[in-house]
């Protein structure tokens, strides 16, 4: 039972670890001065997106395109622009992050 909830307490903490770490990349690729978790900046909030895509394959391949290259008309005029700075891997790792919000 100990052993049980010892493994609970450090899952937790890593799960925490891992969505702190990808917010502090969003934060250092600058993503967050255009979005926000809960909250509509210029760009939609992330949890809006997790919720536009939930279910959709494609969504994940499709998402980190956009990060990389800009994209417009999907939340609205505003073009996002393309993210010369953030590699395919990070694009990738922030997208995960961003579709697996609750």
């Amino acid at each position: 039972m100990k052993y049980s909830l010892l493994v609970g307490s450090v899952l937790a903490v890593m799960a925490s670890g891992s969505a702190m770490a990808n917010m502090d990349l969003a934060k250092a690729k600058n993503c967050m001065a255009c979005h926000s978790v809960d909250t509509k900046i210029v760009g939609p909030a992330y949890k809006d997106v997790t919720k536009k895509y939930a279910g959709n394959k494609k969504a994940e391949d499709m998402l980190v395109q956009k990060v990389l290259k800009g994209g417009t008309g999907t939340w609205g005029a505003i073009p996002m622009p393309a993210n010369a700075q953030v590699t395919e891997a990070e694009a990738r790792t922030l997208v995960k992050w961003i579709l697996n919000l609750k």
